[in-house]
């Protein structure tokens, strides 16, 4: 049956101003878009004069290792009821795609952070992960390959250079990812194993990039004035040496740059945010192609070893608790702290592990409290109890200032980087990031509205070569999100739900109405995106 949405102000993702109109779709695609279209038997729907965009496509996102669960949904739920609609997934270099199926080290792709539970199958191959979700999961999914994933599938969380044929292996893996349409590359250079990997060998990732003209997604080195990453303390702030790391990587090349979560760790990191944006600037002065993304949270999700150093997260647990190596340790964290306006009195504890839920929504400075011992005491103790793969919630990573600058930035996605944790406390980001966008924009707070929406639309689908989404035109498939701009203006965001969406619509299937979900039609809505495709 054809669907006619009348009486809609259109958005149509190409960052214009809105036009009045109808939008008449056929199956899976948009067949019209003007003024009073015929409705020919079509199923009516009379918006009233609310607003009509593309499909919100989440710019980074690791739903990949949620789309492959046997059921699907629970996981993607939120983000459907924020008005989005497809994904750009395996981000952070840590695809749940990119190992040989035979590979002994498969239980170390997703560094900790994701795992293989309850899903249909392990996927290694691209080609196979898109035959297994395409049709089979709510909402549109996109993959970029990461270098983590395929690095652990050739050698594990080894802390060397890769040997030759190990090089040549792993750089196999991502060329065959992105032959079967991979939308590119993902770099984590601050987790397992991608910290480890020396600079020629990341520009051999890069230049495959190069070779297919996809992005390369880059989590940096470091995200804050200093870190563990760099062990000089002093200097050059150490956001600012992982972008030029970066630099480094690209220089010489057209290569697309995506810079992962613009994020400025810790207060006295708020300052370096003129610098990254004149950094950026100057690469795309040089020809290289530099983007970023953000998020609209200032806090984000990450390993509980996020702030150790890669030195120690190497050794074995005998070797970490030797004096030598704790007194090291424990003299870089006072100093970061010190240089960082960060502490642990900022580092919530989401999941630690079974038995151990007293302590989420805890901070380690109160579980340090209570357990009478010093912060950095306590927080080894976590680490140690949730096997170093714990899980926290930590800011402040921005500030409403910053996001409202960066987002009217012309070179900004828009995105949420969360995902729904079976255990623990959530990432604020699953509820309600995209309609803050929009609450910021028709408040003034942000860019134009239409820009705001060009940003989570046709820009993310352009970047990403995701042909035929991001835009209302006849031919694109029909995914589309209604809005409220009423409601939007007068939502009250962090409550753990969304606010002003209205109705949303996957390959011309509604799904979303009123607060109403479709879980029928939800089980085979959403597609397989081979970028180019």
């Amino acid at each position: 049956m054809n669907i006619l949405l009348q009486n809609a102000m259109i958005y149509d993702g190409s960052g214009q101003l809105p036009q009045a109109g109808d939008v008449l779709v056929s199956g899976d695609r948009i067949q019209a878009v003007g003024r009073d279209l015929p409705a020919d038997g079509a199923r009516v729907i009379d918006l009233g004069g609310l607003s009509l965009a593309p499909g919100f496509i989440d710019a980074h996102s690791h739903n990949d290792w949620m789309a492959i669960r046997r059921e699907p949904l629970p996981w993607l739920e939120p983000f459907i009821r924020q008005g989005i609609t497809s994904f750009v997934t395996g981000n952070c270099g840590l695809s749940a795609t990119g190992f040989a199926a035979d590979s002994p080290h498969a239980a170390l792709v997703g560094g900790g952070l994701f795992h293989f539970h309850d899903t249909t199958g392990r996927y290694g191959d691209m080609a196979s992960f898109f035959d297994a979700i395409d049709g089979r999961v709510p909402c549109n999914i996109a993959a970029l390959m990461g270098h983590n994933s395929a690095r652990a599938g050739v050698a594990g969380n080894v802390s060397r250079p890769l040997t030759r044929e190990e090089q040549e292996g792993m750089l196999a893996v991502l060329e065959q990812g992105l032959r079967e349409g991979a939308c590119g590359l993902s770099l984590g250079l601050m987790y397992e194993p991608g910290m480890y990997a020396p600079q020629e060998e990341l520009k051999a990732v890069a230049e495959l990039c190069v070779r297919y003209d996809r992005p390369l997604t880059v989590h940096p080195r470091a995200c804050s004035k200093v870190s563990m990453a760099y062990p000089q303390l002093l200097g050059r702030p150490h956001l600012l040496r992982a972008l030029d790391e970066l630099h480094d990587l690209a220089r010489g090349t057209p290569l697309k740059l995506q810079y992962s979560h613009a994020i400025f760790v810790g207060r006295r990191s708020f300052g370096c945010a003129d610098e990254l944006l004149d950094a950026l600037a100057a690469m795309r002065a040089e020809g290289i192609d530099a983007q970023f993304d953000i998020y609209n949270e200032t806090l984000g999700t990450s390993v509980i070893t996020v702030v150790m150093p890669p030195w120690y997260q190497a050794l074995d647990a005998r070797a970490k608790r030797l004096p030598h190596n704790m007194l090291r340790f424990r003299a870089l964290a006072r100093a970061s702290i010190l240089l960082l306006g960060f502490d642990f009195s900022d580092i919530t504890i989401a999941y630690i592990g079974p038995g151990h839920e007293q302590y989420e929504g805890k901070t380690v400075a109160q579980i340090a409290r209570d357990m009478g011992v010093a912060p950095i005491e306590a927080y080894l103790r976590l680490c140690e109890w949730s096997d170093f793969k714990g899980r926290v919630n930590m800011g402040p990573y921005s500030t409403p200032e910053l996001i409202e600058r960066l987002s009217r930035n012309d070179h900004v996605l828009f995105m949420t980087d969360g995902w729904v944790e079976e255990h623990g406390v959530q990432n604020p980001a699953i509820y309600d990031c995209f309609p803050k966008f929009l609450r910021d924009a028709l408040l003034g707070r942000g860019d134009t509205l239409p820009r705001a929406v060009r940003k989570m639309t046709g820009a993310t689908a352009d970047r990403f070569s995701l042909a035929d989404r991001g835009y209302i035109r006849p031919g694109c498939f029909a995914d589309l999100t209604v809005f409220d701009e009423q409601a939007l203006r007068d939502g009250v965001p962090d409550r753990g739900a969304a606010f002003g969406i209205r109705r949303v619509f996957i390959n011309g299937r509604e799904v979303l109405s009123d607060g109403a979900l479709d879980e029928g039609a939800l089980g085979t809505s959403g597609r397989a995106m081979r970028a180019g495709a």
